[in-house]
């Protein structure tokens, strides 16, 4: 296809490594495995996404955008078609050799590190396989996934040698509500189940509270659940942001909207034809909301991180 060029070209020649009834698996070569996020609204500099495209389907996603680089518009390919990275350890541990230490890494920023991919291609345990061999970075894992409980002991080590944080996404304990907007993503019982696993395996776990979407999910008495089960099931910390929708993203979530919230469609698409992301009040009065839960559940203050034992910001630990 000679009018593709960069990622949209290695994408179109991409083998298919497997194919189901609603999905194909295909190889994407990769020259890097970690990107640089120049955002200030982040508190990471360097982002790791294993995959491209998500298999879980959820309705709000505002990572659609990312199949549009490889001239993929069609909304439903960012969950029908699942590029697995091909990975070169060797070339991972090049890259991460280069890296200065002390550098915070977020894995899953865009798509799910867990998702139903991992389990036949598992590309994620094999990067993770590599991080046990280095030390001194702060290291953030954003997953919806109880899948993620399967690596434990890779966690444990890696917390020997690094800040570590492991995230669970829990936007609602309503499990209805939940497989409307997250088709395929795990129940919300079983993501509780994993904080927990993890919170007592000694790992640090937080629960994000995200996407909070209004008239849908953004009561008190919606998010007040979520927190008091976080807390309970071991999470130190609770994070939680006001959904923003992009064209790309508003092309799945307003036709969800239609067929199961008609009422609010029109409200919707008032506020975010116009721009991304919700202006006025809203945000605040989202924020204000959250402080107050979290100190109600003892989430609202920042826990002491212990210093790994093998923490060495000047180290480099391969082997």
């Amino acid at each position: 296809m000679p009018s593709l060029v960069g990622i949209a070209r290695l994408a179109a020649q991409s083998p298919t490594l497997e194919a189901k009834r609603s999905v194909e698996y295909l190889e994407l070569p990769t020259r890097r495995y970690l990107s640089r996020c120049n955002s200030p609204r982040m508190p990471f500099r360097w982002m790791i996404n294993p995959y491209r495209g998500c298999e879980f389907g959820c309705k709000y996603c505002y990572a659609r955008y990312t199949h549009e680089f490889m001239e993929l518009r069609d909304t439903a390919d960012f969950e029908r078609k699942i590029f697995v990275k091909h990975f070169d350890r060797a070339a991972f541990r090049s890259e991460l050799s280069g890296l200065p230490r002390g550098e915070t890494i977020a894995i899953g920023t865009a798509t799910d590190p867990y998702q139903p991919a991992e389990r036949r291609f598992r590309l994620t345990r094999s990067m993770l396989e590599v991080l046990i061999h280095t030390a001194g970075y702060r290291i953030g894992l954003v997953t919806k996934s109880d899948l993620v409980v399967r690596d434990i002991p890779l966690f444990q080590e890696i917390a020997r040698r690094h800040y570590l944080t492991l995230v669970i996404t829990i936007t609602t304990l309503d499990r209805d509500l939940a497989r409307l907007m997250e088709p395929l993503a795990p129940r919300p019982d079983l993501r509780l189940a994993a904080v927990r696993k993890l919170s007592a395996a000694g790992l640090r776990v937080s629960v994000n509270l995200a996407p909070i979407l209004p008239l849908i999910n953004d009561s008190d008495s919606s998010l007040d659940a979520v927190a008091k089960a976080a807390a309970r099931a071991g999470a130190v910390k609770l994070g939680g942001n006001v959904v923003y929708l992009k064209p790309c993203a508003q092309n799945a979530f307003f036709p969800f909207l239609s067929e199961h919230f008609p009422s609010l469609l029109r409200r919707y698409r008032e506020r975010f034809e116009r721009s991304a992301f919700l202006r006025g009040s809203y945000p605040d009065t989202i924020r204000q909301r959250l402080d107050r839960i979290r100190l109600r559940y003892g989430l609202h203050t920042q826990d002491l991180e212990t210093e790994p034992e093998l923490w060495d910001p000047q180290l480099t630990l391969f082997s």
